[in-house]
């Protein structure tokens, strides 16, 4: 918190410009501050905590400033801001920053409502506290002392907390008229001034008119839905505020079109579909394929993708927690399980949407990496796709193919495995002539060409098989076009096998592998430009090891088979002496 406290220090007087007194009365940007402090102060992240403890400390620090406290540290005085106070701009923001921590409270509070429901009491009672301050700031606008400008603005604000409270409360006809006078205000306003005012102003527009559509599906308009739905697509492929708050709406409204359904069919058997989030899921698969066929660009369906991917998992989840609890309940019952029961063929029917899912975002990454492939390359220092980038993508895709040939309750299904089959078939093809692609990169021919020969084998095992499963290509890559781009690189690649060879103007100078050095080869004549480079071929360093005789080693083995002459005759014997002879040792006269 220290290195906010630090930012705040030089936003304040950024701020304070803008809240400076012009002719016709005292005058304060609501909007611009508002925004500018968000976004400074945590909401860029969706962090309402770290922004109300930034709002709280900008009050203390306007009351000190303004020699406005309320009562000291033992007792606290209640003083409101009136009319007459209206000497400085910044009565008019201690107001504005009152409603601003209230409503970072509530929104802090609906994050956490989702696991604790209780908090949403709390909830109701901040966005209310935030209106009754936003009702005081519109009240002391009206005073003469401040300007047009500064008035519109805080009605239009005062309106969009008081729709807040309105939509929380679910009363949607009110919350409507309120959304809509803040709409038209903030229109108004960007009518009124240049376009780089009034950018601003519709962001603010573009932010609320979904509330305003989902008060209107609920109060009975059915085509607002698919406008929420046209809304998420506009809104592109960034995340933020906008697309969190239009995802939370679509998935509000299909809550209460999931009432309605009861039952899902696929291949020839109806699954009678009891959990709630399986009815959301599958309610809205339709919607969200469609959005991914009319996305603008890469990054909005990837996007895309990335959603439906998340809700399937979250889905199976819940899913697969149920099937934990029938387990239980067939263990102490003793019933057989023989038959695929309708819970868990609904979890293959999920694991299916979402394999083929990751089939067709992988596919459509193939896709985009394919084309930038074929690009030429401009920056030579930055790094381009490359065909092992394709290589991982496909092999993910035949790893999801794979784990689809298991699923449970398919195993009998032989057209299911015969399609799954044949879509690995094709997707088998493309992995191959992209690794035929990195071959050539590195100029190996001949297993390039290799490669090149297996793809037309699986191209061709395609066609012959997809005579017989009517509607099994349709979702895949045309075949035909591989077999017209093979047959080109094969014929390029022949070319370049001969233009690349020893004996092509390129290499006639450049030594073969197999040339021997310097001086090996003085008796013998060759150009070779090396050896007036930086690094000639003149000795071989290490040299070879060449063999040598052993050194002999000599074993005396005669000595054990020679007989020694005696030398009896040569060794001095000693006499027998007794006690004289001892006696004469002693003092020495026998030596």
């Amino acid at each position: 918190m220290a290195s906010d406290k630090q930012t705040e220090g030089k936003i304040v007087p950024m701020d304070e410009n803008k809240e400076n007194a012009t002719e016709d009365g005292i005058g304060l940007e609501i909007l611009q501050i508002i925004k500018d402090s968000q976004q400074q102060h945590g909401l860029r992240h969706g962090d309402y905590q770290r922004y109300r403890g930034y709002c709280s400390r900008r009050l203390r620090r306007l009351r000190k400033t303004l020699g406005f406290k309320c009562g000291n540290r033992h007792k606290f005085t209640g003083k409101k801001v009136t009319v007459e106070m209206l000497s400085d701009n910044r009565y008019l923001l201690l107001v504005l920053m009152e409603a601003e921590r209230a409503w970072s409270y509530a929104m802090q509070l609906k994050q956490e409502a989702n696991t604790e429901p209780r908090k949403r009491f709390h909830l109701l009672s901040r966005l209310r506290k935030a209106a009754k301050h936003g009702e005081r700031l519109e009240k002391l606008c009206e005073s003469p002392r401040v300007d047009a400008k500064t008035k519109l603005e805080a009605q239009a604000y005062t309106s969009y907390l008081s729709g807040m409270v309105r939509f929380e409360l679910q009363e949607w006809k009110a919350a409507t008229e309120a959304f809509n006078k803040c709409k038209t205000i903030y229109e108004k306003l960007a009518s009124a001034f240049t376009e780089e005012l009034a950018v601003l102003y519709h962001q603010r527009v573009e932010e609320i008119s979904p509330n305003i559509r989902y008060c209107a599906y609920n109060i009975g308009d059915q085509n607002a839905m698919n406008e929420l739905m046209q809304m998420r697509l506009s809104a592109g492929g960034g995340g933020g505020m906008m697309a969190e708050k239009l995802e939370a709406l679509i998935t509000q409204t299909r809550a209460k079109q999931a009432a309605t359904m009861s039952e899902v069919e696929w291949r020839g058997r109806t699954v009678p579909v009891k959990i709630d989030k399986a009815r959301i899921f599958l309610l809205g698969l339709g919607d969200n394929e469609a959005a991914i066929a009319q996305a603008a660009n890469e990054e909005t369906k990837e996007r895309l993708y990335e959603t439906l991917l998340a809700e399937c998992r979250d889905t199976i989840q819940a899913v697969r927690e149920e099937l934990k609890t029938e387990a239980k309940q067939r263990e102490r019952s003793d019933e057989a399980s023989g038959k695929v029961s309708n819970l868990q063929f609904l979890h293959s029917y999920l694991t299916y949407i979402k394999l083929w899912t990751v089939v067709k975002r992988n596919e459509s990454m193939a896709h985009m990496l394919q084309a930038k492939l074929k690009e030429p390359q401009t920056d030579e220092n930055k790094r381009g796709p490359r065909p092992q980038d394709l290589i991982r993508l496909y092999d993910i895709i035949l790893q999801s193919l794979a784990e689809l040939s298991t699923l449970q309750g398919l195993e009998e299904d032989h057209t299911f495995q015969k399609e799954v089959a044949l879509k690995m078939l094709v997707y088998k093809a493309y992995r191959c002539f992209f690794i035929a692609q990195s071959y050539v990169l590195v100029k190996k021919w001949s297993e390039a060409l290799v490669l090149y020969e297996r793809v037309l084998k699986y191209a061709k095992e395609v066609q012959s098989k997809a005579k017989s499963l009517n509607n099994s290509l349709k979702d895949l890559p045309d075949v035909q076009e591989l077999i017209t781009e093979v047959n080109a690189e094969k014929y390029s690649l022949q070319a370049a096998a001969i233009l690349g060879g020893p004996c092509s103007p390129s290499n006639m100078f450049t030594p073969p592998p197999s040339i021997q050095p310097l001086c090996e080869r003085l008796d013998n004549f060759h150009l070779d430009p090396t050896l007036v480079g930086k690094q000639p071929n003149l000795v071989q360093f290490p040299p070879d090891f060449q063999p040598i005789p052993c050194k002999p080693l000599f074993f005396d083995l005669a000595l054990n088979h020679v007989a020694f002459p005696p030398l009896d005759d040569k060794v001095e014997q000693k006499g027998k002496g007794g006690l004289t002879g001892y006696i004469k040792g002693i003092f020495g006269f026998g030596s």
